[in-house]
């Protein structure tokens, strides 16, 4: 059976993860044995640089790491800068967000320190730190914008800007924040809210870092005196249990040898403040092997015997995990690649359980075992377990704690009393957001106090009526798409519209066509349907002379009902003037029967708008929305209010 290339089934990092990157000036694509070298010694410096810093400090999943990539390296998570040499590295920060920024400001450090590197960082959001500063970047930048544009230099924030590099490369990008720094620096709000951020550390990582003192069985306090770091992943053991590691803590047979008899010592354990509340804010019941533990009367020395056992139980788990993975060769590495074989029908549809299936599964470990993937997962599961084991080969009893002095717990109040803190966050959040709305607010004053200005008043004097009706006419004919209507973007389009015929035509319709050939308002030999000629009389005359009848009819009732009502007074005629400071009461009062003069629709057109602008009284609605689409600007009402 022939398998994939084992480097496309590497796991998918988890959503809780930060990666990092580090590029010196001049990248190359060429690994020269002299530009290895290079990478090892800035990788010694780097460690070195940032060892102050971290010695003291313990990380929630694991510890800010940096391996040297050189090409071609396809398991590099920097997939478009994999065949440049430089450093990389990722987190896994869970639920303890203070190691995500914890590690931005390593990397910042690092970018002080060292003046020919640029670096990269990003997570699972993308360029995470655009996010801090929202309310200051440019109109032009998203994440759709963003990608090889955000760089550290010398502890600032660089953007490379869009006019410049269109569409940039990393290799371009890398190029010009080195050799044009300054036109790339962020602006100084946006350095703010990014810095802010990291403004109090490395202070706040000791101040994460909370101190218990807990009771546990000897074996676990032998392990955790030689490697306090293992703490991180006896809690992670004891937060991730399933069903399966369940299992392991309910036999101990690591760390409790001697069952229900074996004395408890007293000892003081290092964590983050986010594992503590892990383990304090679960239930957990004891397992039956598990050593006696003090009464619940007994408040003090029963929380820390009930901290130790939880922290017990996650070691156990871990080792008895990690152990069975790394022998077995059944670790992450193996699910992504098992499942990866799956989807790509190797198991030819067999039921899990069966002899072909499960001759398939060990053909496929065999293969997994042989490839360097395996083997480097392996060592990597292993790691703990071997460490584990060579502590406790060492010798060691209950008298190597008994009468030592173990300093009180840590005051764990910020667990329960964090709404001040919480409080406050939100209040910096609201602030910002209410600065922001200012600034476009003052923005949008100033842009109004600029449209009344003397020149702009000097532009509404030169108002011209018309404009309303060509642009509306404009409007109505322009061709939209299915987003929507659409204004016209040249409101100066002229529109050419022939009233006389639009008259002649519902003339036509109305049969009226003989009168209004008698007053002139037909041209002779016109037709009085557009849509048929003379030649086209090939219509029953007796059915042509009812269809007469019934629309004169129709007509003439229809009339009768409008003689009672204004509504022919409420048009303006064509070649007809309004008097000024009048209504539409002064129009003509001429009987429809006797005068079908043509209605002039741009004068009405008009007229309706201006009246319906009037009726809102300064306030928002149709007509002022709709003459603000069209780009029709209307003169200040100045009689209003005298």
């Amino acid at each position: 059976m022939e398998f994939p290339s084992s480097s496309i089934f590497s796991p998918r990092p988890s959503d809780d993860t930060v990666f990092y990157a580090i590029y010196p000036d001049s990248p190359t694509a060429t690994a020269t044995a002299t530009a290895t070298a290079t990478l090892h010694s800035l990788h010694l410096q780097i460690l070195q640089t940032i060892s102050p810093f971290t010695q003291d400090y313990i990380w929630q999943h694991q510890p800010f790491t940096l391996s040297v990539s050189t090409s071609p390296n396809p398991s590099c998570p920097c997939s478009s800068s994999s065949n440049l040499p430089h450093l990389h590295g990722h987190l896994r920060y869970g639920d303890n967000l203070d190691d995500e920024w914890f590690a931005v400001f390593l990397l910042f450090q690092i970018s002080i320190r060292f003046p020919s590197l640029s670096l990269r960082l990003w997570d699972s959001d993308g360029d995470f730190l655009l996010i801090e500063a929202a309310f200051h970047l440019p109109r032009w930048l998203n994440p759709d914008t963003s990608h090889h544009r955000l760089f550290l230099r010398l502890g600032n924030l660089h953007i490379v800007p869009r006019d410049r590099l269109p569409h940039p490369s990393l290799v371009d990008s890398l190029a010009f924040v080195a050799n044009s720094g300054h036109e790339s620096l962020a602006s100084d709000a946006i350095q703010r809210a990014v810095k802010k951020r990291i403004e109090d550390y490395p202070e706040r990582a000791g101040r994460n870092m909370h101190k218990v003192r807990v009771r546990v069985p000897v074996s676990v306090a032998w392990v955790l005196k030689h490697e306090p770091r293992l703490i991180s992943l006896a809690v992670e053991g004891f937060y991730d249990r399933d069903v399966d590691t369940m299992k392991f803590a309910g036999s101990m047979e690591r760390f409790v040898e001697r069952g229900a008899t074996e004395e408890l010592v007293c000892v003081s354990v290092k964590m983050s403040r986010a594992m503590y509340a892990q383990l304090v804010q679960q239930r957990f019941q004891a397992p039956k092997c598990y050593p006696t533990m003090p009464c619940r009367v007994e408040r003090e020395g029963f929380v820390e015997a009930e901290l130790g056992m939880k922290i017990a139980c996650g070691l156990e788990m871990m080792y008895q995990q990690r152990k069975r993975d790394g022998v077995e060769g059944q670790g992450s590495t193996w699910e992504a690649f098992r499942k990866s074989l799956e989807n790509s029908g190797y198991f030819q549809g067999l039921l899990p359980g069966s002899s072909e299936y499960q001759r398939l599964v060990q053909s496929a470990q065999e293969y997994y075992r042989n490839t360097s993937l395996h083997s480097q997962a392996s060592e990597l599961m292993n790691a703990p377990v071997r460490r584990i084991d060579e502590i406790l080969a060492l010798p060691h009893s209950v008298d190597d704690f008994r009468d030592q002095e173990v300093p009180p717990s840590d005051d764990d109040s910020w667990l329960y009393g964090g709404e001040e803190e919480l409080n406050s966050v939100l209040m910096e959040r609201q602030k910002e957001m209410e600065l922001y709305d200012l600034k476009h607010k003052k923005k949008g004053k100033a842009k109004e106090d600029q449209d009344t200005s003397p020149s702009s008043a000097l532009n509404a004097d030169e108002f011209d009526p018309g404009d309303i009706a060509k642009t509306m006419q404009s409007f109505v004919h322009k061709l939209s798409s299915y987003k929507g209507a659409e204004a016209p973007e040249d409101r100066n389009m002229e529109v050419d519209i022939d009233v006389d015929q639009f008259i002649k035509d519902m003339g036509s319709i109305m049969k009226y066509s003989d009168n209004e050939a008698a007053n002139g308002n037909i041209e002779e030999g016109s037709s009085s349907d557009p849509d048929f000629d003379d030649s086209e009389s090939d219509v029953d005359e007796m059915g042509e002379e009812d269809d007469d009848t019934f629309l004169r009819t129709y007509s003439d009732a229809m009339n009768e009902e409008l003689k009672a009502t204004t509504l022919q007074k409420s048009f303006v005629r064509a070649n007809e003037q309004i008097p000024a400071n009048q209504g539409t009461s002064n129009a003509s009062e001429h009987n429809m029967d006797d005068d079908f003069s043509p209605v002039d629709v741009d004068v009405n057109l008009v007229k309706s708008i201006l009246d319906s602008l009037s009726s809102q009284q300064g306030l928002p609605g149709p007509a002022s929305n709709l003459l603000g689409l069209m780009g029709v600007q209307l003169p200040q009402d100045t009689k209003k209010g005298n």
